[in-house]
């Protein structure tokens, strides 16, 4: 499995072979399915929060006395039944969406994401990937600054304002902070990928360097 391997400047610079057993899987949409359904709930966080009667501020004194009113007899003001008082089986924050992904679900899932990803063509590998140096435009002016240089970088590639996640093969800061400002582009390293930011992003970016990383992260033999 070859795949042609570009340069900054979106020049073809030869071709790299990726392993099989990651990018050629035949893939399994229920599997995919379930496992991005799982890593969302996962993320999920409980904002939604409502007072119960023990929440809500005030009520400490009996509204009127039990007896002898000809009214309903009440002990809080804070109590569900009245204006301002506490919700009965509102949302709670205290929820857990949390769900178990078992390894080899999430791994299967993983590696059938890359190898869509590489079967629709949506995967950029490039030689290298180096901000130090200012890029120039066609018109002979030169901009200054990490996030305009990697701006002009990523005109010249296929992925051009397209969605796109940029796998870096270890923690770059320079490359970080050059992304974060620029939209439809993120940035991740090769040891934290998963289905879900993949299938996120319509390109898939990453130095030839991060096959390697996610080689020797992911691709481990199976213990008999």
């Amino acid at each position: 499995m070859k795949v042609t391997i570009l340069n900054q400047q979106g020049k073809e610079q030869g071709s790299v072979l990726l392993p099989k057993e990651i990018f050629g899987l035949k893939i399994n949409h229920a599997l995919i399915h379930q496992v991005v359904v799982l890593q969302r709930a996962n993320r999920r966080k409980s904002i939604a929060h409502a007072k119960d009667r023990s929440e809500v501020r005030g009520g400490g004194k009996k509204p009127w006395r039990q007896k002898g009113t000809g009214r309903a007899r009440h002990g809080s003001i804070r109590s569900p039944l009245w204006r301002g008082g506490g919700v009965t089986f509102g949302p709670r924050k205290e929820k857990i969406f949390k769900r178990i992904i078992p390894k080899k679900i999430k791994r299967s899932a993983l590696f059938m994401a890359l190898s869509g990803k590489f079967k629709n063509k949506s995967l950029i590998i490039l030689d290298e990937l180096n901000i130090d140096k200012s890029q120039k435009e066609e018109k002979g002016k030169t901009k200054s600054g990490l996030t305009k240089s990697f701006d002009l970088i990523l005109r010249n590639l296929p992925s051009k304002n397209q969605s796109t996640l940029l796998v870096l093969p270890e923690y770059d800061k320079k490359i970080i902070l050059a992304a974060r400002n620029l939209p439809k582009i993120e940035t991740i390293q090769a040891k934290d990928l998963n289905a879900l930011d993949i299938l996120s992003f319509k390109f898939l970016l990453m130095p030839k360097d991060a096959i390697k990383v996610i080689k020797e992260t992911f691709l481990k033999k199976e213990i008999v």
